[in-house]
């Protein structure tokens, strides 16, 4: 008897423990894990040798081919796969009209969770998507049912920008989402400082960029994390917080969830909040333009300690890409920028660094916070862990191997990185999806279309996984 592959000779990372073992690989599956030489002969063998094999990345905020990004889904897959994200959440937006929308009509959320699976064919790695709300038109309220059916199973909606919907309407959709048990995804930044703040620095004449962070303070964004929080406790709604950057939304998240459990609220931050403070904004400009903005080191020390602790409010550590060049970046004016930098690439190498080995958490945190945690939040039942059964989404880490981050090799079509010339310790040596080795030592080696639509489950969030 043979195995199909067998992964040989790697410190098999799994949410709970590392351990020497080897990797059995069936029709794309994990079908079995075992200590060094247990398992029988391989068609194919994959020298793991010296190196960290990984569940791969799975990364729920990502946007492709968008208003919010330039990538297809060739190049932000290939930039996936080249960072050992293997499986990624993208948005099916209900188009709009107005200043920010690329449609010229608008659309259901059906045919925009459609429209965007016809665009995905050439991805590398598997995708899912949200469901993006976009405008308060009550006709959506009657279109979850039937997303859900089609895998579609977490709503995004935005309370700020010319996409936002208000508290009120946000209301009626938690309303609508508890009794389903779908998931709620939301930008919180409170619409009404963001905005005044912004006219207040328009007036004074300070476009740069240091002068960004003001516009969008941190008790703006705790002002909405908590209102949207109560809402989705008062209504029993499963409500994932996006992109959380400030010790402030943290303290409003923890309070509504010590209240209504873990199971009603839930949060992510991202791989820039962790490993930048807003010195960025006097040495990068616009490229660091993101919404919200990169905060103080003490707000950085905060997520760092939440996450740490294991029983805080944030869960998850995301990229929330947008592939945007600097040409669409610079401006005169921060305000008249894109928000939003490219991270699928670099997400992993730069948190193994920051945290693993300048902060000293482990690897099974890691392998929690950007694999089986994201998985389970979102129902994507066969990813997210090393065990039988499950997907064979697969990291081969080299930990010794530095590098130098660089622009240079970037995949998407952004041409630049937030942490361009950044050292790391730490590095994709090869990606597998289902089995498939789709990057290899920096180049892609799997052809477009590899990846796969995955139909996603209703999640239960009762117990951390």
């Amino acid at each position: 008897m043979t195995i199909e592959t067998v992964v040989r000779g790697g410190s098999v990372v799994t949410p709970q423990r590392v351990r020497e073992a080897d990797i059995g690989i069936e029709n794309g599956r994990i079908v079995a894990v075992g200590d060094p030489g247990s398992l029988p002969g391989a068609d194919r063998t994959i020298d793991a040798d010296g190196r960290t094999v990984m569940p791969g990345v799975v990364d729920p905020h990502v946007h492709v081919d968008d208003a919010f990004s330039g990538d297809t889904y060739e190049t932000a897959s290939a930039a996936a796969a080249l960072g050992g994200v293997t499986t990624f959440l993208d948005f099916g937006w209900q188009a709009w009209t107005g200043e920010s929308s690329p449609y010229a009509t608008e659309s259901t959320l059906v045919e925009g969770i459609e429209r965007k699976q016809n665009s995905a064919g050439d991805s590398i790695v598997d995708y899912g998507l949200h469901g993006g709300i976009t405008r308060e038109d009550p006709a959506v309220l009657d279109e979850i049912e039937a997303a859900v059916e089609a895998g579609v199973t977490s709503f995004k909606m935005y309370t700020a920008y010319d996409v936002g919907v208000s508290y009120g309407f946000i209301d009626r959709v938690f309303e609508r989402l508890a009794p389903i048990g779908a998931v709620a995804v939301v930008h919180t930044e409170d619409p009404t400082i963001c905005d005044t703040r912004t006219a207040m620095l328009r007036e004074q004449g300070r476009g740069d960029p240091v002068d960004y962070p003001a516009s969008r303070p941190d008790y703006a964004e705790a002002v909405s994390a908590g209102t949207v929080a109560r809402l989705a406790a008062e209504h029993g709604t499963k409500f994932y917080d996006f992109h959380v950057s400030s010790r402030k939304a943290l303290r409003e998240l923890t309070q509504v969830r010590n209240e209504a459990g873990p199971e009603h609220v839930r949060a992510e931050t991202c791989t820039h909040y962790l490993a930048l403070t807003d010195d960025v904004y006097a040495e990068l400009g616009d490229l660091a333009m993101i919404a919200p903005p990169i905060r103080r080191a003490a707000d950085q020390e905060a997520l760092f300690e939440d996450l740490r602790s294991g029983t805080g409010v944030l869960d998850v550590v995301s990229s929330d890409h947008c592939g945007f060049t600097r040409e669409q970046k610079r401006t005169e004016n921060w305000w008249d920028g894109a928000f939003g930098a490219n991270g699928l690439q670099t997400e992993l190498s730069v948190l193994y660094d920051e945290a693993i080995n300048e902060r000293g958490l482990s690897l099974p945190w890691l392998a929690r916070v950007k694999s089986a945690l994201p998985a389970k939040l979102f129902g994507l039942s066969n990813k997210g862990t090393i065990a039988p059964g499950f997907d064979a989404d697969l990291v081969i880490y080299d930990p010794e191997r530095t590098h130098e981050i660089s622009a240079d090799d970037n995949a998407s079509v952004a041409d630049f990185s937030l942490f361009d010339g950044r050292e790391v310790k730490g590095a994709v040596e090869k990606t597998l999806v289902r089995g498939q080795i789709v990057a290899k030592d920096g180049s892609i080696v799997a052809p477009s279309g590899h990846g796969q639509f995955v139909e996603r489950d209703l999640p239960d969030w009762r117990a951390d996984g």
